[in-house]
């Protein structure tokens, strides 16, 4: 483990985004109780913190080749992303808002949960019954499909190209698997650090005096019309929890890593969709979830999962390739059947890679 003052400041901005999300929960709890679910902010809370404690233990070795890597990551981390989220508020501000001031009073969230109903009311969709429709449904998913994708390809760069092509580590001295694991803290922790900002200036509609809603540009509510729950609108995005749930499985081999996130989102994805569209008998009764959708899920976990060790671990046994998936597979129907108070994307990466991750290595 390295903490040397880049790592450290990495940590420590980690942290504070922990501290600060658990603020927001609270503020929330306190002004909308009954769309509040606080037991799922607090644990988007601690993964902040989980994430910045374990940030260290992913460089193992610090050197003058490595500490080039350390300083850079922590500046794009801490700096750059910041640096450019600002830029385009201000952009954003000075462009928009200053120019128009009406802009103010018709960007607020009253407006746009107006829309977010009128959105649904045109689909005829009944919010007791479900609470976004298929096409809500297939944003979200396409939408979460886009972090696992992004990491596993940097991994597969850094591998197979970066090192193998480039011969890039022998110029700078650090082994391919060092890359990537670097690219991908460094790209993961900077993807959170503005998923963070974004919620912050979402949810500042819960400070009457500082709400600063209306710099959200119209293109990102757009977005966040089209992708959240209905028990979203006044709470934390799962975009940023999706990406800090990867993180603590990533110490396990990138097969596990990468079946691990693909279930989190294909396997949810095939559960959710085939279960609005096609979904008739719910289970249990009060439910919004279908029968139709637990096996949908638990297929494609299994299907994603055993497609993913035969690409990563082709050498492995087939009868351990088919237990491991059909481990993850349970997990993910366990955590689906429960319909627990905290979001399935946080739940299903964490449980299903240690699951496999232990049979891994003890099959």
């Amino acid at each position: 483990m390295v903490l040397n003052i880049y790592i450290l400041s990495v940590v420590l901005l980690t942290f504070a985004n922990g501290f600060a999300h658990f603020y927001f929960a609270v503020k929330i709890k306190n002004k909308f109780p009954s769309e509040s679910n606080f037991l799922n902010s607090i644990a988007i809370s601690i993964l902040w913190f989980v994430a910045g404690g374990l940030y260290p233990f992913f460089f193992p070795i610090d050197d003058q080749f490595r500490q080039f890597y350390h300083i850079l990551g922590a500046q794009i981390i801490c700096l750059y992303s910041y640096a450019v989220v600002l830029f385009l508020f201000v952009v954003q501000y000075i462009f928009r808002v200053w120019r128009h001031p009406e802009i103010k009073e018709e960007r607020t969230i009253e407006n746009f949960i107006k829309k977010f109903n009128e959105r649904n009311d045109k689909k005829n969709l009944d919010l007791e019954k479900n609470s976004h429709s298929i096409s809500t449904d297939i944003n979200r998913k396409l939408f979460h499909l886009i972090p696992p994708g992004v990491l596993i390809i940097l991994w597969e760069f850094s591998i197979h190209f970066w090192a193998d092509v480039f011969n890039q580590d022998v110029i700078w001295g650090i082994t391919e698997e060092e890359y990537g694991v670097w690219l991908i803290m460094t790209i993961g922790f900077t993807a959170v650090m503005v998923f963070g900002i974004l919620d912050y200036i979402r949810l500042s509609f819960v400070f009457e005096k500082r709400n600063a809603y209306h710099l959200m540009p119209k293109n990102l509510t757009g977005i966040f019309l089209k992708t959240l729950k209905k028990d979203e609108v006044c709470e934390i995005s799962a975009t940023a929890a999706l990406i800090l749930s990867f993180i603590p499985i990533f110490f396990f081999p990138i097969s596990i890593f990468a079946a691990a996130v693909l279930i989190a989102s294909i396997g949810d994805g095939a559960a959710s969709l085939i279960g609005i569209k096609f979904g008739k008998r719910h289970f249990p009764k009060n439910s919004k979830k279908t029968i139709i959708g637990y096996v949908a899920g638990f297929l494609g976990s299994f299907l994603t999962a055993l497609f993913v060790y035969i690409i990563f671990e082709s050498s492995i046994p087939l009868l351990k390739i088919i237990i491991l998936s059909i481990s993850g597979a349970i997990v993910f129907l366990i955590v689906d059947l429960l319909d627990l108070k905290i979001n399935d994307n946080i739940l299903n990466p964490i449980f299903c890679g240690l699951l496999m991750g232990f049979l891994y290595f003890v099959i």
